[in-house]
């Protein structure tokens, strides 16, 4: 699948996926509230916050997806990338608190068994024509977001799977319930409930810890490691930093070269290094600095430095 680089392109890409989640999340909130009160199905109901949530969130992605593209300016010198961070950082907030109040919502029901209604059938066709159409939305949405490599799309589509897991569970609730164990349909918004909180916190930690500066992982780490010491010219690295600005990243480095370079030899060195490390990662910037070193002590030589 061919990956978008474009900044233009990944934001039309990523705001048409998220325009398909609003129209589809619009529809199935209003279908979801209404056969959930007529049928006397909490887990619908709760099923039906579940998908408003994502109206939400849909909001909060359109914002950070507007705003992560603006040039850097004088008080945003690198930019406005981590939009995206603070948008899933958000994202996951809101799925918390939404978890935490459907959890409280199906544990009061349980505490009166006696006062849980039959669901109506209704409820159960509902049910399954949304666990499709949120699986759907989920396998459009990851693709749209792996290909122009957004932290932020992907959160949402991982979000819509949260929403396709949960309606699964819902169907197998009303399921239960129709076949006489009532207490099925508030357990299953109980599920529910612990499937939201569980994705929220998830997302919130992710983000948060971006947020702080945190490394990339090792396998990216070791292949900008060796982007750089495959660089002719370059002796070795030391003090190699990385840290997420959005779905890019901050590199910096101090090159090892030949003590007996110029300084616009070692800069044209320096200049093919960050340009290899950006032609093959997600990469903003490497920030490079010349640390000379006698190369021939450092191969074994017993001949002396220049």
């Amino acid at each position: 699948m061919e990956k978008i680089q474009d900044p233009t392109a990944r934001h039309q890409a990523g705001r048409t996926s998220t325009l398909v989640s609003v129209a589809v999340n619009i529809f199935l909130t209003v279908v979801q509230l209404a056969i959930g009160l007529f049928a006397h199905s909490q887990a619908l109901v709760a099923d039906a916050i579940h998908s408003f949530s994502d109206l939400l969130s849909d909001a909060v992605v359109l914002v950070a997806n507007k705003h992560s593209q603006k040039a850097p300016d004088a008080d945003h010198q690198y930019g406005h990338l981590r939009f995206e961070n603070a948008a899933s950082l958000i994202l996951g907030a809101l799925l918390l608190s939404v978890g935490i109040g459907m959890l409280w919502t199906a544990f009061s029901r349980l505490q009166s068994p006696e006062e849980i209604p039959t669901v109506h059938t209704v409820a159960l066709v509902v049910a399954l024509f949304t666990l499709a159409a949120k699986e759907g939305l989920f396998r459009y949405m990851l693709r749209v977001g792996e290909r122009v490599r957004s932290s932020m799309l992907i959160a949402n589509a991982w979000h819509a799977r949260s929403d396709a897991a949960s309606s699964l569970v819902v169907a197998l609730g009303i399921i239960a319930n129709l076949a006489g164990f009532p207490l099925a349909d508030p357990l299953a918004a109980l599920i529910v409930g612990l499937m939201v909180a569980r994705m929220g916190w998830k997302f919130f930690f992710n983000s948060f810890s971006d947020l702080m500066d945190r490394a990339v992982d090792d396998d990216t780490e070791n292949r900008i490691r060796q982007h750089l010491l495959s660089t002719p010219g370059v002796q070795g690295i030391h003090d190699l930093k990385t840290r997420k600005l959005g779905d890019m990243i901050w590199v910096e480095v101090d090159l090892e070269m030949d003590a007996t370079l110029t300084i616009a030899q070692g800069h044209a060195i320096a200049v093919k290094a960050r340009a290899k490390v950006m032609a093959n990662e997600h990469v903003l910037d490497v920030m490079t600095h010349f640390d000379p070193v006698d190369v021939k002590k450092k191969n074994g030589s017993n001949e002396p430095a220049l």
